[in-house]
């Protein structure tokens, strides 16, 4: 393919010339260690690195040329073409390079602050019911059409995306759920992709350390619904209990479905049944009603599955299909993962990382009626400091015991981080404990519990790493809770 072709409606600083335009390109990167010789370069500004520095090392691996919205270095040895947005550029030169594959494959974006990955794997699970080869793009890890693959981030680059959906419509496929984050949206990765099915969760404080304000972060979450480079949405799904949801400006271009508890809600759900097993309960909707029943527990994941039955209804499968799918989707790691070793109580591990998410996993578990409630939980460093005291006043408002512990500290000194949540955890009287070494932490909380108690250990979730200042360690919540719970004698055996 020409540069030409691959930079069709992306704006240059000047034309290319047409001996540049003619120029034969073999693929596209922008991390310089991946160049291959005949690529294209694009250089834009990191969080941390100005990707121009890497573009000389471009150049000697092969690259043809460099794309960036900076200025060329003094006697540059290649071509150096300017463009307006570094990522909206990469964005469309990537979909012109892969041909358009969004075009051929249906997209549901999910964006919000809490339920993305969850939403997510219901509605992958009700896609595969339906029959369709899937991909599925999140916090956990990514899923191409059967393979398991490791996740980067929570949205990839758009030109990592553009590939991943090439594989997919190259292995059979049709359909791809993502999680759309906010950092996503503002960077420009998912600019000009065209969704068939666009999901707001909610909107609750957090990444306000990114965007400043929260309505900075709804106006990021709100591009994906306006078609930022693309048209908007063709469906549009949205929480009606949700405030900020309701505030959404959407396209007249969109069908819009609300889902929630009230009589607003253009889906939502009646005669809800909640206990040990999971949840059941009616989906009423203008056309049709049915029963769904899910093995995932606790009034927030009901606003989950409403909303992974809206993203079916936008693809028009039966209710059987999406009450099927619901059915297949038996948990979600780490969230609201439980740790069964024989023991007489109760142990999860759950993502939550914010004031809210803590409050949802708590009233989660206080819905199975246990006798306390002990909560583990630490905030992560480098983020917004605002939040801390509002989680510990969170956590020890909901739960009998509270025990606070480190989380990934990053630069910042682990005490000061977790002097910053005493704040809010000693706005109460409740019992509580601080220890900043996590795995001393996790085996202080389980000693704590005594027959009949739930022990939730939040806010890292799925991960299997903690970030220290100079290093990464290997550490899974889960496998840690495991060997306590070992060690303290029980032990299942696998079925």
């Amino acid at each position: 393919m020409t540069l030409g072709e691959i930079l069709a409606g992306v704006r240059l600083h000047a034309p290319l010339s047409p001996p540049l335009a003619q120029l034969d390109v073999e693929g596209l990167e922008y991390d310089s260690r991946r160049v291959q010789p005949g690529f294209l370069f694009f250089a834009f500004p990191g969080s941390r690195t100005d990707g121009r520095q890497f573009a000389q090392d471009a150049v000697s691996r092969g690259a043809v040329a460099v794309a960036s919205e900076s200025p060329a270095p003094d006697a540059f040895p290649a071509p150096w073409i300017e463009v307006e947005h570094g990522r909206h550029a990469l964005a469309l030169a990537a979909r012109n390079f892969y041909r358009h594959p969004d075009e051929r494959i249906a997209l549901t974006g999910i964006t919000g602050t809490n339920g993305k990955t969850t939403t997510s794997y219901l509605i992958d699970a009700i896609l595969r019911a339906a029959g369709k080869t899937t991909a599925l793009i999140g916090t956990i890890e990514y899923h191409l059409a059967g393979r398991v693959l490791p996740a980067v981030n929570t949205t990839p680059e758009s030109l990592d995306l553009l590939r991943l959906f090439a594989e997919l419509e190259a292995a059979g496929g049709s359909h791809a759920v993502m999680e759309v984050s906010s950092h996503a949206l503002a960077l420009g990765r998912v600019y000009g992709l065209a969704f068939h099915t666009a999901i707001f969760t909610n909107l609750t404080r957090d990444h306000l350390d990114f965007h400043g304000t929260m309505e900075d972060y709804f106006a990021a979450k709100q591009m994906l619904f306006s078609g930022a480079g693309a048209p908007p949405p063709a469906w549009a799904v949205l929480n009606r209990d949700d405030e900020w949801c309701r505030r959404l400006p959407v396209s007249r271009h969109s069908e819009v479905l609300w889902f929630g508890l009230g009589q607003s809600a253009t889906v939502r759900a009646r005669h809800i049944s909640s206990n040990l097993q999971g949840l059941r309960f009616e989906v009423q909707n203008r056309k049709s009603r049915f029963m769904v029943e899910s093995p995932l527990l606790g009034k927030i994941n009901v606003y989950n599955i409403l909303a992974a039955c809206c993203a079916g209804l936008s693809y028009g499968f039966p209710p059987e299909t999406i009450a099927a799918g619901i059915a297949q989707c038996r948990a979600v790691p780490g969230r609201f993962e439980r740790i069964d070793e024989g023991q007489p109580f109760g142990v999860v591990v759950d993502y939550a990382h914010t004031d809210d998410a803590l409050k949802n996993t708590i009233a989660v578990a206080r819905g199975l009626d246990p006798k306390r409630i002990i909560t583990l939980f630490g905030c992560g460093g480098d983020r917004d400091r605002a939040k801390r005291p509002l989680m510990g006043q969170a956590a020890a408002e909901s739960s009998d015991f509270v025990v606070l512990t480190s989380d990934n500290p990053r630069s910042e000194d682990p005490l000061a981080i977790m002097n910053d949540a005493l704040v809010g955890i000693r706005r109460t009287d409740v019992p509580h404990v601080v220890e900043p070494d996590r795995a001393t932490a996790i085996a202080r909380a389980i000693k704590e519990a005594r027959p009949g108690d739930i022990v939730i250990l939040a806010g890292k979730g799925h991960e299997t790493y903690q970030v220290l200042k100079e290093k990464t360690i290997a550490f899974d919540d889960r496998e840690v809770a495991r060997g306590v719970l070992r060690g303290f004698g029980y032990h299942k055996e696998p079925k």
